[in-house]
Parts: C-alpha cells; structure tokens; sequence
C-alpha cells in the first residue's frame, strides 16, 4: 500500500486547501495518509524565506495570491477568509495537535478557525474549543503546551521536513521518496499513487 505523507502548518492558506482534498485523495488511491505536523516559520527560516511572504510583495502581485487563492477555495467548494492579524501564531496549535496524536478532527478544527472563522489558533480559548470539540480533553493537554518534549517533538519534524527538502506548505511526499509541493499539484500526487499501486 503507497504512503502518503502530508506536511502542513495552519499558518498557510494553500496547506488548509489541500487539508479538504487529501483525506478523498488518498482514499481513491488507496493510499495510507500520515498527517505530518511542522512548523513553517522554522522552515522559512531555514531557506531565508520572509516569516511573512505577504509583506514583501507588490500590491499587484499581493491581489493576484488573494484571488487566486479564492479561485481554488471555489474549486475545491469549500470556504475560505483571509484573516485579519495573518500571519497567526501556529505553534501552540500544532504543539496541541502532537499531544493528541495528530488527530485529523482537531486538524481540521484548527484549520476551520484559522480560515473560516478568522480565529488566532494558539489562543487558550480556540485551543479549549478544538480539542473539545474534536473530543480531547483540553484541561490535560493545554498544560503540556511547554513541556520540553513536546517542544523538541515540533522541533524535530520541522528539522525532518527540512532535510527532505521541504520549502514550504503543503508538501506531499510519496512512498517517502517523490516530493510535490502545493495543492495545485494534488492530481500528480494522485497520478504517482495510482502508479505506484499497480
């Protein structure tokens, strides 16, 4: 059976396009999905990205990403609203999303409040709603946020995205070898799957 290894940060609103599809994706191939939590500004950092990509564009160019970003979300048919204050914190969330064992409900629940709702994802009271909502007990799990573990466990995948050559979100990587980046390129990730299952 292929493997299909999604890597994502809530910080990106192509990742949370891409966050629609993959379950349905994988499913027509056949293809066990692992969602793989990372923290993009640590990537960025890495190839001497802007934290904030948005801030060094043209307006022009600024206005095209917007559209074309509301362009893929009608695509896909599914909602999508630039919030205010974007770039938000992610850290905590995806922290959050470690200690329950990378839970795709709580996934998709921080994804619903970064961009469909507007929500600040590492904020205690989005946190508290994810979790509970996605049936986690939030009052055993928000006061392991700190704990140096789980920070290293973060740490280390971004460390493990970067040394396979992700750049950015979301990344696909099939059967642990073939990289596709962006949600644009979903039907080659599709196309390898199917070829690779044959």
């Amino acid at each position: 059976m292929a493997l299909l290894d999604f890597w994502f940060d809530y910080s990106c609103p192509y990742a949370y396009l891409g966050s629609t599809q993959i379950e349905a994706l994988a499913a027509r191939t056949g293809a066990t999905l692992r969602w793989r939590p990372m923290l993009l500004g640590g990537v960025f950092k890495a190839s001497g990205t802007p934290q904030n990509l948005s801030s060094v564009l043209s307006p022009a160019k600024a206005r095209h990403n917007l559209l074309d970003m509301q362009r893929w979300a009608e695509l896909f048919g599914v909602p999508l609203r630039m919030p205010e204050g974007h770039p938000m914190r992610t850290v905590e969330a995806l922290r959050a999303t470690l200690l329950t064992g990378v839970d795709p409900a709580v996934i998709h629940g921080f994804y619903r409040a970064y961009w469909v709702d507007g929500l600040a994802p590492s904020t205690p009271a989005v946190l508290r709603s994810v979790l509970a909502a996605a049936g986690h007990d939030a009052d055993e799990i928000l006061p392991r946020l700190d704990d140096a573990a789980i920070k290293e466990e973060l740490r280390r995948r971004t460390d493990e995205a970067i040394s396979l050559g992700i750049f950015g979100a979301p990344a696909c990587i099939v059967d642990e070898r073939e990289l596709f980046w962006g949600q644009d390129r979903l039907h080659f990730v599709e196309r390898e799957l199917l070829r690779s299952a044959r």
